[in-house]
């Protein structure tokens, strides 16, 4: 299969970029990431120490210079919209640059939104008011770094109609993707959502190629499909479902594979779905050159600025050292005469003395008394863990009082040690 020479190889795209609408499905209520999500949507779940999900790819979209950028929202949108008010109001309206969030308002009729489709459609008459040349509908829950320019270059030089963003993934998860059959040009054969025996590469049997979620269409074709999906009462309104197949043979649709051609590997892309998912691209931070890397100041991954002091640790003692090794501690942080192995402290997180972490994920605003000890974890926002508490080393124990994941991994969130901060009584 061919490899992709750089982008401004292709064509000039510079007014294209400027004709771009972006629009990001952030809507979907993601339970698979358990207490994570109870209150909040998943593109609002902090990642990465001071980010939150939706971070990654608005500043994909901020980097790759599309400026015209809305976000659908639904369910338990309230602190994603705050976030985005709060932190990414730094585009010029006066030069028709926006990103905006767009609640769910029963435009159409009188259902909420029951597919990736008809999230789109029932903001169509946004699509119609901009009157883009091309519209990238991206999802907002994924981990990774991506210049769209290059999508954009490839799907103008190919003159497709629909150019899909995709990855290869090992053949034994492609059952939780659509996956795609290609040709040599990489235009699409045949497209399988969610397939039971997927499909694997022509030149890989143990790897298939996976969509990402990502969408480049040209605005009339666009258009014109969702009007004729929104007819049929048998359709699930879903891109992979019912958009997708039913085209792939009357018109110009490919696939745009985000590979690394010159190492042989697909480039860093996660969907943190699941507790034990999310803990393990959590870990993958740590690592000494990761592979996604939060300190490239080439591509920044920009967020809402918290105005925290530094991070600070204190008492050297003996067995009262504050001191953090193999870890990430994120700004507004005390650890006092406690230890950190291993570990990710987010935002304004307090670690009192006697107390250790290790191999734990610590999201914003989380106290951690006295003589704690926490192992494998996952500890929500706002969490108060009181002192000589023990989470991790007793599995019964730990499944008794807080939610343990499928790898072991355990999810503590207030409610589950008696604070009701969220529920009104």
């Amino acid at each position: 299969m061919k490899s992709f020479e750089p982008f401004e190889h292709y064509c000039d795209i510079g007014n294209d970029i400027k004709n771009t609408l972006a629009l990001i499905l952030a809507g979907g209520r993601g339970t698979r990431l358990k207490e994570l999500t109870q209150w909040r949507v998943k593109p609002a779940v902090p990642f990465g120490g001071k980010f939150r999900i939706i971070d990654f790819v608005l500043s994909n979209l901020v980097n790759s210079d599309i400026r015209k950028i809305g976000i659908l929202t639904q369910y338990k949108s309230q602190s994603l919209i705050r976030h985005v008010m709060r932190g990414w109001e730094l585009l010029r309206s006066e030069l028709d640059e926006f990103i905006e969030c767009v609640p769910a308002q029963k435009r159409l009729g009188e259902d909420w939104y029951t597919g990736t489709a008809d999230a789109i459609y029932q903001n169509i008459d946004l699509i119609r008011f901009y009157n883009p040349k091309y519209v990238l509908i991206l999802a907002g829950d994924h981990i990774y770094k991506m210049d769209y320019r290059h999508m954009l270059a490839f799907h103008k030089s190919s003159k497709a109609d629909l150019t899909v963003g995709c990855i290869d993934v090992p053949l034994e998860e492609a059952r939780r993707f659509g996956i795609m059959s290609v040709n040599e040009q990489y235009r699409i054969t045949g497209f399988q959502e969610k397939p039971d025996q997927p499909v694997p590469m022509p030149d890989r049997d143990d790897r298939a190629l996976a969509s990402m979620g990502i969408y480049i269409f040209n605005t009339s074709f666009l258009v014109e499909q969702l009007l004729q999906d929104a007819k049929n009462e048998h359709s699930s309104h879903d891109f992979g479902k019912d958009i997708i197949p039913p085209v792939i043979e009357s018109n110009r649709i490919y696939a745009y594979p985000f590979i690394d051609f010159d190492n042989d590997r697909p480039f860093y892309w996660r969907d943190v779905g699941t507790v034990d998912s999310y803990w393990e691209a959590s870990m993958e931070l740590i690592g000494v050159s990761p592979e996604l890397n939060l300190y490239d100041m080439d591509w920044p991954i920009r967020t809402s600025p918290h105005h925290y002091p530094s991070a600070k640790f204190i008492f050297n003692e003996n067995g009262r050292q504050g001191k953090a090794i193999d870890s990430i501690v994120s700004e507004g942080c005390i650890v006092s005469g406690a230890e950190v192995q291993h570990s990710l402290l987010s935002t304004n997180v307090r670690v009192e003395e006697y107390s250790s972490v290790k191999n734990s994920v610590i999201l914003p605003n989380v106290k951690i008394g006295a003589r704690c000890r926490i192992t494998n974890a996952i500890i929500d926002k706002e969490c108060v863990i009181p002192e000589g508490t023990v989470i991790g080393e007793d599995p019964e124990e730990d499944r008794r009082r807080f939610d343990v994941s499928p790898g072991g991994i355990v999810l503590v969130e207030p409610e589950m040690l008696g604070q009701k901060i969220h529920q009104i009584e």
